[in-house]
């Protein structure tokens, strides 16, 4: 096992992508919490953009969103280096996912609730921080984690740019090595150990942050948890 000696190149493919896929990831957050406000407006023009928007980003390739960033913009005079356009395609196609999950949360709050809130003549951001928020957290909280699990499987898309992130990493040390079905089930049990590592750091956290607790339906965990894959990519 002649690659083994290249793990620091492994290791240093695998932060790069959780680095990538952590800065999209907030990028799509923030997208993605404007556009489901968007598609809750009354205004039709902000509605119809807000489902433009999405319907466009879930429905085409995550690979060929990254070829227009890098490439396409590229061609009309705007060059990004690749690093920042494959964040931001990342993130801009992640944010389409997101706005569906929040706005499905948000949806979830019972109306009779919001009603009882304007009779007790509360202020829209009362009404928003102290009603709406904390239970659409606890409704978006397992589908969000896996969204960021997809966008770290996702991030081995970069290699196509050239980001030197794990995949792109595992191809390297083929082409140096040829020891073609190891390295890549070598690269395989880092992306198993990052997508554990967060399902488990997320269900740390619900069960410190929500009362009563999430329930434990984050993928790739191994006592008894169901797959949750709402908003995720198929």
């Amino acid at each position: 096992m002649n690659f083994l000696q290249y793990t620091p190149q492994f290791i240093e493919g695998a932060w790069v992508a959780i680095w990538t896929s952590t800065v999209a990831f907030a990028l799509a957050l923030v997208l993605g919490a404007l556009v489901a406000v968007m598609r809750e407006s009354k205004w039709r023009v902000l509605r119809f953009i807000g489902a433009v928007y999405v319907e466009v980003l879930r429905n085409t390739p995550v690979l060929v969103q990254i070829f227009m960033a890098y490439f396409g913009l590229a061609s009309i005079g705007l060059r990004l280096p690749a690093l920042l356009a494959g964040v931001l395609a990342l993130g801009v196609n992640g944010g389409a996912y997101l706005a569906e999950i929040i706005r499905a949360g948000i949806s979830a709050v019972p109306a009779g609730q919001l009603e009882a809130a304007r009779t007790l003549r509360l202020s829209p951001a009362q009404i928003f921080f102290s009603i709406v928020l904390p239970q659409a957290m606890r409704t978006v909280f397992p589908p969000v984690i896996n969204q960021y699990v997809d966008m770290i499987l996702g991030s081995s898309l970069l290699s196509a740019i050239a980001i030197n992130e794990l995949t792109s990493a595992a191809r390297i040390v083929n082409s140096i090595t040829y020891e073609t079905m190891a390295i890549f089930a070598f690269a395989m049990l880092f992306y198993l150990v990052l997508t554990n590592l967060v399902s488990f750091g997320a269900s740390v956290f619900s069960r410190r942050v929500f009362k009563p607790s999430v329930p434990a339906t984050y993928r790739f965990r191994f006592r008894g948890s169901r797959q949750l894959r709402t908003g995720g990519r198929s």
